[in-house]
């Protein structure tokens, strides 16, 4: 049975605990909402060059084109993992990593290579610990990402889809559904799905026009040609490199602000466990106390009923 002291000294401890545990959690709120205001900046143009690549691939009658088309066997694929540079983020990067690894199992069991690009610390530091090299490694920008990295990303898994060095390009990383929830998203980047890029993330469909009744429509309506300016492959391979280059800073910056989500909830968790372990402290320590001052007093008691004696 621990004495007053012990326990004394775990309340305080428990209270530093509790109190750093508050702070960051105070931190990461002030920093969810930037986070969250700029990954929903960047959603409006991600979905909306998706579906103007997607339409632009129809007209554009490529049937060649490196980037769109599958490869006729996958023997080399890519896993690009999203993770963060600091921890204290409840499952955030476990599941992601897990979801890699699992990932990665499947693709061997198959017979194909895989190799890693590995963004944020917890991601370099959980494959190098396995023995595995990642073929690149982005790092200390997690919670604040740049387009230039999404650009070197990007250019890597390009070119080595264009050279047949890679067959298949996958992203694994976390959706920031709201603030206080994330999903795992493993989309396909390479090649280019038809998919749009709503649909992959998961997000709802678009509503009816509600005023479609309303409208005044015309029967005989007909599309008109297209026409690329100065030709198709150089217009299609403008959309197809910006369409990468955003898809993977979308990934980024989305998982910047589920990481900040995931933080506070971590957080807060964690300060009520300690609110409820100080209670539970205290009462302990009341308990002890009143059964330490029982005894003194019974002490005493029989002492003076000994000299009275």
């Amino acid at each position: 049975m621990p004495n007053l002291h012990d326990i004394e000294r775990r309340i305080n401890s428990v209270t530093s605990t509790k109190q750093i545990t508050r702070t960051m959690e105070m931190v990461a709120a002030a920093k969810i909402r930037r986070a969250t205001e700029r990954m929903e900046r960047s959603l409006p143009w991600s979905v909306a060059l998706s579906d103007m690549l997607i339409s632009t691939a129809q007209y554009a009658q490529l049937s060649d084109d490196p980037l769109l088309n599958a490869h006729d066997e996958v023997k080399r694929c890519l896993i690009v993992v999203v993770t963060s540079d600091r921890g204290l983020a409840g499952g955030f990067n476990s599941n992601a990593l897990r979801a890699a690894e699992r990932y990665m199992d499947q693709k061997i069991a198959e017979g194909k290579e895989v190799e890693i690009i590995a963004c944020g610390k917890k991601a370099c530091g959980y494959f190098e610990y396995r023995g595995i090299t990642p073929v690149l490694e982005v790092k200390d920008r997690s919670a604040d990402p740049t387009y230039a990295e999404a650009s070197l990303i990007a250019e890597y898994c390009r070119q080595q889809y264009v050279a047949g060095e890679l067959d298949e390009v996958t992203m694994i990383f976390n959706h920031a559904v709201n603030a206080g929830e994330q999903r795992l998203i493993s989309k396909l980047v390479l090649p280019i799905p038809t998919a749009s890029f709503a649909e992959q993330i998961g997000l709802k469909p678009r509503e009816e026009d509600i005023y479609f009744d309303f409208q005044e429509h015309i029967d005989d309506y007909h599309e008109g040609d297209i026409e690329f300016e100065p030709d198709t492959e150089q217009c299609l391979d403008y959309l197809e490199e910006a369409y990468l280059r955003t898809d993977v800073y979308f990934a980024l910056v989305d998982s910047a602000a589920a990481e900040q989500g995931a933080r506070r909830s971590a957080m807060k968790s964690a300060t009520d466990n300690a609110t409820e372990m100080i209670a539970t402290l205290t009462r302990l320590y009341n308990r002890e106390r009143q059964s330490a001052i029982t005894t003194e007093i019974s002490e005493i008691v029989g002492g003076a009923a000994a000299l009275e004696e």
